[in-house]
């Protein structure tokens, strides 16, 4: 016959494995990830600097809500029009921001949304546009109060 378990025993041992759980989770993203996260996106393609604007704030006061507004310069006909804009970061818990898909009745070729930020940092987009090429932006961003983080304040 088994022990019978206290409840003070099962939340032992249920606290143990969450912090076995949050131990071996990266922290955050790296450079590395981040150009890993965006060859998953691109492949062995070219991304080339222009057609995209990226506008986030230089100098953050919270990393909690970001305001950031990705445009890229595109008639947006059947033609010639955005595929898609994918945002990537080089310090978050994940290195992909977002990826938002577009098309000829989008009308204009741009996303804004609020987004955490772990850390000061590097942000990237990357536009792919109909006719397969992929263009891009990055900006640097100091934060000097940081979001996304795993350890207790």
């Amino acid at each position: 016959m088994l022990d019978p378990t206290t409840r003070r025993d099962f939340l032992a041992l249920a606290g143990s494995a969450a912090m076995l759980a949050v131990t071996l989770r990266p922290a955050k993203a790296t450079p590395a990830t981040m150009a890993s996260a965006i060859r998953t996106v691109v492949g062995t393609a070219p991304v080339k600097n222009g057609k995209v604007k990226l506008e986030v704030p230089p100098l953050v006061e919270n990393g909690n809500t970001v305001p950031m507004t990705v445009s890229v310069a595109s008639p947006m006909a059947p033609e010639d029009h955005v595929l898609s804009i994918h945002v990537f970061n080089e310090k978050n818990p994940q290195p992909n921001i977002g990826n938002f898909y577009l098309g000829p009745l989008a009308g204009r070729a741009q996303v804004s949304t609020r987004i955490r930020l772990a850390d000061s940092q590097k942000i990237i987009a990357i536009a792919k546009l109909s006719d397969g090429t992929f263009w891009s932006a990055s900006v640097e961003v100091i934060v000097t109060l940081a979001a996304c983080t795993e350890e207790p304040v």
